[in-house]
């Protein structure tokens, strides 16, 4: 509760022990700060607009039909298709999917203790990889992309695993 004006406290007491100008050093993170968001905009808006069109195309729901048979074969269960699909791009979309899961199957359902998982271990592989190599040097994904996915599927089976013991 306490934290931020603490710390606040302890910057500005170091900043003045220092001799730091407080103000100045402020802006000039402010300055770097918007030169980062401006390098981040094309990038973002181009995982924005492929995340709508998948979704507003329908793509992600004969995506999700097309995978129900690897899918099980791993162990996870058709319901969690579209979200499995979904929660590599977009974070919101995900959270729709976990919504209508619940109202589906009920919170206390396998597919629904799953997707819950699912979501507190996986993260929105594709943004993070756009905000990472945006602000980065070095713009070669290289198999960063693959490895978070593989990682992300590794994670789900191991969910299904879990929850069906538990």
């Amino acid at each position: 509760m306490y934290t931020i004006p603490v710390l606040l406290i302890i910057t500005f007491i170091i900043a003045a022990v220092k001799k730091i100008p407080l103000y100045d050093s402020f802006t000039a993170g402010i300055k770097e700060a918007l030169k980062l968001i401006i390098d981040l905009l094309p990038y973002l808006m181009s995982i924005f607009f492929a995340i709508e069109l998948l979704r507003a195309s329908g793509l992600s729901v004969l995506l999700a039909e097309a995978l129900e048979v690897p899918f099980s074969l791993l162990g996870i269960p058709k319901e969690l298709s579209e979200l499995l699909i979904l929660r590599p791009l977009s974070g919101s979309g995900s959270l729709v999917i976990l919504q209508n899961i619940y109202d589906s199957y009920g919170v206390d359902s396998y597919p629904a203790r799953v997707a819950s998982v699912i979501m507190g271990s996986t993260d929105t592989i594709m943004y993070v990889v756009a905000v990472y190599f945006a602000g980065s040097k070095n713009k070669k994904s290289g198999l960063a992309i693959p490895i978070a996915v593989f990682v992300s599927v590794a994670a789900t089976v191991l969910a299904c695993l879990l929850c069906k013991f538990i």
